[in-house]
């Protein structure tokens, strides 16, 4: 049992090594110029470590985004009470945490014009969850609801996206109050339900 557990733990330790290392590469090079080899000399393992994990670089890209994406979907869900869970508009500090804390990642995914699939998936994973948040049980709402969450995950996508590629230059509760802020002045905040 021991055995099996430092196995798991030196295979998390290559995957980890191998996505920092992509990641430092995407950021330096267009995503087309990267090789796997380019990839496994940075992260000191050979090619055939790679291809155990991964098919190819696509295929490397493609869960780095699908595991961005599935921690701010386990981040939003662990925000059980109600009150709490118009979080991203309300309370977006915990979100804007998580961009500071994957910084690298997230400045890479930005910064490179080709990566439109993760500004896509990000898009749809924040305008559902607002669509869900914002369902009224008993009348219409003044704008609809689809239209209402594009623009308010389009503004806070752009923010984000502003914010990352310069730096960070603002304090992750700064940007919070920011984004609060201009929604609620703008009335595009959810509906408490």
């Amino acid at each position: 049992m021991e055995n099996v557990a430092k196995t798991d733990r030196r295979i998390l330790r290559t995957k980890q090594a191998i996505t920092k290392s992509f990641l430092e590469l995407f950021s330096e090079k267009d995503f087309e110029q990267i090789t796997i080899n380019e990839i496994a000399e940075r992260a000191n393992v050979n090619r055939g470590t790679i291809y155990l994990h991964y098919n190819d670089k696509y295929d490397l890209l493609d869960k780095c985004i699908e595991d961005q994406i599935n921690e701010l979907i386990s981040l939003c869900t662990k925000r059980e009470n109600p009150s709490v869970s118009q979080g991203m508009v309300q309370d977006p500090k915990p979100i804007f945490d998580y961009f500071h804390d994957n910084f690298p990642f997230f400045s890479a995914m930005f910064s490179n014009q080709r990566v439109f699939l993760f500004r896509e998936q990000l898009l749809n994973f924040i305008s559902v969850n607002l669509m869900v948040k914002m369902k009224k049980p008993d009348n219409q709402p003044d704008i609809d609801l689809e239209l209402k969450a594009q623009f308010m995950a389009s503004a806070f996508i752009g923010i984000v996206e502003w914010w990352i590629r310069h730096q960070m230059p603002h304090s992750t509760q700064f940007m919070a109050d920011q984004v609060r802020n201009l929604f609620k002045n703008n009335q595009v905040y959810p509906a408490n339900n």
